[in-house]
């Protein structure tokens, strides 16, 4: 074979190739969008108190995903509290490094909440809820949903002092 009849032979394999690269996708790529959100009417949300000890007090809100249904969070999200003005609430993750977690049918993932309750109690305040904002309002679908899922607080009193007056609240990570 001639020296220009193998480059033109070399020159097209690759073309093909290339070609053939483009048009079928990566192996484990998924069909489900990676930026979506979840919304509120996607998932069941509870509040589920955690162990506490030496005056620190732990809660799990944890994202259920509802049948049939699929999204992402990434990093914290924001919370506030009800009946308790004087708490501030602190995010302890980076969330431009926090990974990605996805969740779907009847999966969970769970973010932690943080606080102390040694104070006496002339110090500390009692919230009578938590509000946890969803990433997003609308779904693919098209579907809007209130972006505030609000829960119950029954977690008990909470130190409200010039030194411990904190919620501080974690990444969302995959139960």
């Amino acid at each position: 074979m001639n020296t220009g009849l193998r480059r033109t032979a070399a020159g097209a394999t690759v073309l093909g190739a290339v070609a053939v690269a483009a048009l079928v996708p990566a192996a484990g790529a998924s069909a489900m969008p990676t930026d979506f959100r979840c919304t509120s009417a996607q998932v069941t949300t509870t509040l589920t108190p955690g162990s506490p000890g030496a005056g620190q007090r732990y809660a799990q809100v944890t994202f259920t995903a509802k049948p049939g249904q699929s999204c992402n969070f990434q990093g914290s999200l924001p919370v506030s509290l009800a009946g308790a003005p004087g708490i501030t609430v602190t995010t302890e993750s980076d969330v431009a490094n926090a990974p990605l977690v996805t969740i779907s049918d009847g999966r969970s993932a769970t973010m932690l909440l943080h606080w102390s309750g040694i104070e006496a109690p002339a110090d500390q305040v009692t919230p009578t809820g938590v509000t946890v904002v969803a990433p997003s309002t609308t779904d693919p679908r098209g579907v809007s949903s209130d972006p505030n899922i609000t829960l119950p607080w029954n977690l008990g009193a909470m130190d409200n002092s010039a030194q411990a007056h904190n919620l501080y609240v974690g990444p969302v990570t995959a139960a």
